[in-house]
């Protein structure tokens, strides 16, 4: 394996993990509150 084809590996390696790491960060459960919160607030009548 040649130094080009090692950049290429370790870049798309770096960008699956960087996706990997934000889809689990978005969809924790620590986060979940504060991202359903807004959508009932906006369904709340405010009589």
């Amino acid at each position: 394996m040649n130094s080009q084809a090692l950049g290429y590996f370790i870049f798309g390696l770096t960008l699956v993990v960087l996706f990997a790491v934000i889809i689990v960060y978005n969809y924790s459960k620590k986060r979940h509150k504060k991202v359903e919160e807004p959508k009932y607030k906006m369904l709340e009548d405010d009589d």
